[in-house]
C-alpha cells in the first residue's frame, strides 16, 4: 500500500481544499434532473455543477467534473492528468467531464506546459487528490452503515459494504463534504489501475471535430475590436517615426498607435488591420550590427580558434588523457536557426478595466505571464486574470508571452477589449528562432579505449545548462569537459522543442557512430559497453539511469533485428536521455533512384509509468515526424539582419510523404511518468544519419540534410 499523510484543517478544505498544490473540493447539485436513474445517455454539458473554486466536484447523481489544470498543447494532458485524478478518486471514465481550468496560483501549482514535465510534477499530487475525496466518501459511508471505513471498498463511482450493499458517490457528497480532511489515505497499487495505462481518446475530440470554439482563435466578445502589430523589419532597430495617413484610409481601421517600438492597427477585423499594417510608413534607425547568418559561421570559426570558452560541466583531466592519446577524433556538427512554425498563430484577447485585467488565448506559461503583464501595466498581480484554452501548437514559443503582453498594452491604451492576432509573417520574421549551433566534439583513444571526450558549443545568444554535463557519457568515459561559447545577437532566440537537446542528441549521437566505425565496434555494443562502465561508476549528480538506458537500446535492437542481414535495407542507431526518459532508436534506410530514403523507424521508451496509451503513442510518433521534417528541410536564414523566410512556401517543413512507418514500444514500468512530448525527437536526426552513412558512406553532420545535397527523400 502506498499511503501519504495531509495535515489540513476542515475550514481550508471546505473553502479552497489546497492539496500539495491541488485544490479538492465537493461542489453539489441540488436539481432534481440531476437525479434521474432512467439508463439514458447523460448530456454532461448540460448538467449545472456548482464551482466552489473546486478541483473535483461531484453532482448528486455522480457524475464527475474534474478540471484539467495545465495548458493543452496537443501533448494530451487535459485528457492524461484527469485520468490520474479519476484513477485514485475511483469512478467511472465515461461518468467523468473535464474542464480547463483558468490560471489559479492558489489551488494549482506549475501550470505550465514546457519542459514534457506537466505529469512528472503532478503524478503525486492529482494522485493525492483523487485518492483523498474517495476517503472522503467511504467515511460518509461508513458512518451511514455504522462501520470502520477500513471495511468498505470502491468502485467505479460506489463505495461498497463488505456484504455487498452500495452507495453511489452522489449520495454521499453531501454528507462527504462536511467531514474532516482526512490526514492519512492510501493510494491504489499501480497494479490495480484500471483506468491509468488504459487508452483515452482525447477529451476534446468531438469538440474539435465539430468545430466547436476551442482554440485562442476562435475566441470573440461582444464590442471587441481587432489589431496587427508592425515590428522593426531588422533586428535591433529602433522606431524614430510613423506615418499612419494612409493607413487610416483602408476600409475598417479605426485607429493607429504607438507603443514601445511597435506600431498596432486597430480594426474591424483581421483582413482590416493586416491591409492597414501594409500602408503603414515607418521610419527606424538602424541596428549597426552585422547580423547575417554568413557571418555568423564566420564568427563560429572564430571562436572555436579563440579558445575562450566558459566551462559548463566535466570531470577527471582532459587535457592530460588527450595529450598521451593515441589517437584523437573530432568532428563538428552544426544547425541553422528553425522558426518554431506553430499552425495556430500567436493571438490573444485583452480588455484591460480600471477594476481588472482580463486576458483568454493560448499561453503555455500563464503564470509567469500574468506576471509580466502586471509589470508591464504597473498593476497588482491578482487583478491580472488569465483563461486558458486549447493551444493550436507550441513548441516553446509559446512559453513567451511577448504577445500577450502586446495585446494587453494595446486594450489598455484604446480602453476597448481587442484581440491580437499575427500573421504567419509576423511571427516567423519577428519571432523566436531555436539558436544557431556548432558542436565541436573530440574524443582521445588509448589502446583502443575512449579515456576523454571533450564537447565545445559555440552558439547564438543561448547556452547549454550546466546539469547536461551529468547526461551520458558521464560515468561511462572517465575524463570529460564541456564548454560554450555564446555569440550575442539581437536576433531573438528561445527554447524550440527539446531545448539544446534536439540538436546536441544528433551530434553526440552521430559521434559516437563515428567512434564505432573508426574502432572498428558495433555502435549498440559500444553503447551498451559503455553504459555498463557508467554503470560501475554511477553516483548521485548522473541525471540518467545506465540500467534502463542499456534496457530501451537492447530493446530496440531486439524489435529491429538489429545486425540480422535485411536486403537493401540499412540501419543507424541513436539513444539519448532527455525530460527525464530514455528512448532509443533504429532508422531503417533503402535506396531509392539512387537516394537513401527513410522507410522505417523503431524506437523504445523508457517513460515510467505510461498514462494513457493512445496519448502516449500520439506523442511518441509526432516527436519523430517533427525531428525528420526539421532534420531534412528546416532553416531560417537572417541576411542584413532581415529574416529571410516568411512563410511555408519558402521555409520547408516535413510533408505527409515524408513520414515513415513507425513502431513504438514503451518499457513496462511501475516507476513514477517522466516526460514523453519532447524525449523522441532528439534522437530521430542521428538515428537517419547513420543509416545513411550504412547505406552510401555518407556522413550527414550539417542540417538541414536536404540542402547540403547529401540526402533527399
Amino acid at each position: 500500500m502506498e499511503s501519504t499523510q495531509h495535515h489540513i484543517d476542515r475550514k481550508t478544505f471546505l473553502k479552497v481544499a489546497v492539496l500539495s498544490g491541488t485544490g479538492v473540493v465537493f461542489g453539489v447539485n441540488f436539481l432534481q434532473s440531476c437525479q434521474s436513474k432512467k439508463e439514458q445517455p447523460i448530456n454532461l454539458e448540460a448538467l449545472e455543477y456548482n464551482e466552489f473554486n473546486a478541483y473535483i466536484e461531484i453532482a448528486l447523481n455522480g457524475y464527475v467534473t474534474i478540471y484539467a489544470p495545465n495548458p493543452e498543447i496537443g501533448q494530451g494532458v487535459k485528457t492524461a492528468m484527469p485520468m490520474i485524478v479519476a484513477e485514485e478518486l475511483d469512478v467511472a471514465w465515461d461518468h467523468v467531464r473535464v474542464v480547463q481550468a483558468n490560471l489559479d496560483t492558489k489551488k494549482f501549482k506549475r501550470q505550465v506546459a514546457g519542459g514534457s514535465q506537466s505529469i512528472r510534477f503532478s503524478w503525486m499530487p492529482l494522485r493525492e487528490a483523487g485518492a483523498t475525496a474517495r476517503q472522503m466518501l467511504v467515511n460518509a459511508a461508513a458512518m451511514e452503515w455504522n462501520i470502520a471505513p477500513e471495511k468498505c471498498t470502491t468502485h467505479q463511482g460506489f463505495v461498497v459494504h463488505p456484504k455487498g450493499d452500495k452507495k453511489g458517490y452522489g449520495d454521499l457528497v453531501l454528507k462527504a463534504a462536511t467531514l474532516e480532511v482526512p490526514q492519512k489515505i492510501t493510494l491504489k497499487k499501480t497494479e490495480d489501475f484500471t483506468i491509468v495505462g488504459s487508452g483515452k481518446h482525447n477529451v476534446d475530440n468531438f469538440k474539435i471535430t465539430q468545430g466547436d470554439a476551442l482554440y485562442g482563435m476562435d475566441y470573440s466578445q461582444e464590442g471587441m475590436v481587432y489589431a496587427a502589430i508592425l515590428h522593426p523589419e531588422k533586428f535591433g532597430d529602433i522606431l524614430v517615426s510613423v506615418d499612419a495617413s494612409e493607413a487610416k484610409k483602408v476600409h475598417g481601421v479605426l485607429d493607429v498607435i504607438q507603443f514601445n517600438n511597435n506600431i498596432a492597427v486597430i480594426g474591424t477585423n483581421t483582413w482590416n488591420v493586416f491591409q492597414g499594417k501594409k500602408a503603414v510608413k515607418a521610419t527606424y534607425r538602424e541596428n549597426k550590427n552585422k547580423e547575417d547568418s554568413d557571418l555568423f559561421d564566420n564568427r563560429m570559426e572564430q571562436a572555436f580558434e579563440s579558445g575562450k570558452f566558459k566551462k559548463r560541466g566535466g570531470k577527471g583531466n582532459v587535457s592530460e588523457v588527450f595529450a598521451k592519446a593515441d589517437q584523437v577524433i573530432e568532428r563538428v556538427y552544426e544547425a541553422p536557426f528553425l522558426a518554431h512554425n506553430t499552425m495556430e498563430p500567436m493571438n490573444f484577447f485583452a480588455h484591460v478595466t480600471a477594476d481588472k485585467v482580463n486576458l483568454k488565448g493560448p499561453i503555455q506559461t500563464p503564470e509567469n505571464t500574468a506576471k509580466q503583464v502586471a509589470r508591464a501595466l504597473k498593476r497588482k498581480e491578482e487583478e491580472v486574470h488569465i483563461e486558458m484554452c486549447r493551444i493550436g501548437g507550441g513548441f516553446g514559443r509559446r512559453l513567451i508571452g511577448n504577445y500577450v503582453i502586446e495585446a494587453a498594452q494595446i486594450s489598455n491604451l484604446i480602453q476597448k477589449p481587442v484581440k491580437l492576432v499575427y500573421s504567419r509573417e509576423d511571427d516567423m520574421t519577428a519571432g523566436y528562432y531555436r539558436p544557431k549551433v556548432k558542436y565541436k566534439i573530440k574524443a582521445a583513444i588509448k589502446n583502443n579505449q575512449i579515456t576523454g571526450y571533450h564537447l565545445q558549443e559555440v552558439v547564438v545568444n543561448n547556452m547549454m545548462w550546466p546539469k547536461l554535463a551529468n547526461y551520458f557519457p558521464e560515468g561511462a568515459i572517465p575524463n570529460t569537459l564541456f564548454e560554450s561559447y555564446r555569440i550575442k545577437s539581437n536576433i531573438k532566440t528561445a527554447p524550440w522543442r527539446a531545448p539544446v537537446t534536439n540538436f546536441l542528441a544528433f551530434a553526440e549521437q552521430s559521434f559516437f557512430d563515428e567512434l564505432a566505425n573508426e574502432l572498428q565496434i558495433d555502435p549498440v555494443q559500444m553503447r551498451l559497453d559503455l553504459l555498463e562502465e557508467a554503470e560501475k561508476n554511477k553516483h548521485d549528480d548522473m541525471e540518467y539511469s545506465p540500467r534502463r538506458f542499456q534496457a530501451v537500446i537492447k530493446k530496440v535492437a531486439k524489435d529491429a533485428q538489429w545486425g540480422k542481414t535485411k536486403e537493401g535495407v540499412y540501419q543507424g542507431i541513436s539513444a539519448y536521455y532527455s525530460h527525464n526518459s530514455h528512448v532509443a532508436q533504429i532508422a531503417e534506410v533503402e535506396i531509392k533512384n539512387n537516394q537513401p530514403v527513410v522507410t522505417k523507424i523503431y524506437c523504445a521508451i523508457d517513460c515510467g509509468i505510461v498514462v494513457n496509451k493512445l496519448g502516449a503513442m500520439n506523442q511518441a510518433e509526432g516527436g519523430i515526424v517533427d525531428g525528420l521534417g526539421h532534420a531534412l528541410y528546416s532553416e531560417q536564414l537572417v541576411k542584413d539582419g532581415i529574416a529571410v523566410r516568411s512563410n511555408f512556401h519558402q521555409y520547408k517543413l516535413g510533408r505527409m510523404k515524408d513520414a515513415p512507418e513507425i513502431q513504438i514500444s514503451f518499457i513496462d514500468s511501475k516507476e513514477a511518468p517522466t516526460g514523453l512530448g519532447e524525449p523522441t525527437l532528439p534522437p530521430l536526426a542521428a538515428s537517419i544519419a547513420n543509416a545513411v552513412f550504412a547505406a552510401n558512406g555518407n556522413r550527414l553532420r550539417k542540417q538541414p540534410f536536404a540542402k547540403n545535397g547529401l540526402y533527399n527523400s
